[in-house]
């Protein structure tokens, strides 16, 4: 039974490492550079226009947030990482929260869904975010939003500098993905409903 992801809620906010849930449904956890549009495919993927918070100002999500989807699996919105406004203190404190996150002894996490810009070459710090994800052994999609900003003729020699730069194979899955206008959302939408009938 696919899950229904315009059933979705947020639960909490997780600042620390008890804060974070550990009951056994699987978790499906969405990393990606502030100004990625992250919130942006999130929304899109539950049909909400606000679940999670869209900002003129990158940045804004400093904690691990919880969303329920169908009372059957979480999304979890990672803070974004990468932007230079914020204070290295405020920098080093997501640091520590993400490390606890990914080294947490629960093994917590079904599947990660990495968000990088298809019109850039992915960052040191998604190359970072990407190692975690790989080194958590769980399994991983890259997402490559913005694909409505590009012309068909980029849309390839993009995908193939994102493949080269975070060294995917062929068993790794890249999805072009527009959160503007919804091209992507049923692959990636799939892919979420196969992990969770694995786990």
């Amino acid at each position: 039974m696919a899950l229904n992801f315009a059933k979705a809620e947020f639960v909490r906010a997780a600042t620390k490492p008890a804060d974070f849930l550990r009951d056994g449904l699987p978790q499906f956890v969405f990393a990606g550079r502030s100004n990625v549009g992250k919130s942006s495919v999130i929304n899109r993927l539950v049909n909400r226009k606000n679940l999670a918070y869209v900002g003129n100002t990158p940045g804004k999500t400093t904690q691990i947030n919880y969303f329920r989807i169908d009372n059957k699996a979480y999304l979890v919105d990672l803070p974004g990482y990468g932007y230079a406004k914020v204070s290295q203190a405020e920098r080093d404190r997501w640091g520590k929260l993400m490390e606890s996150y990914f080294q947490d002894e629960g093994e917590i996490i079904t599947l990660g869904v990495l968000i990088v810009d298809i019109r850039h070459k992915p960052t040191a710090d998604d190359i970072t975010m990407h190692s975690w994800f790989r080194e958590s052994g769980c399994p991983e999609i890259v997402v490559a939003n913005k694909l409505d900003k590009l012309k068909k003729s980029q849309v390839q020699p993009a995908l193939d500098l994102i493949s080269q730069t975070l060294e995917l194979t062929g068993r790794d899955i890249l999805v072009p993905f527009s959160a503007e206008k919804g091209d992507g959302k049923d692959t990636v939408l799939g892919l979420l409903n196969d992990a969770c009938r694995q786990n």
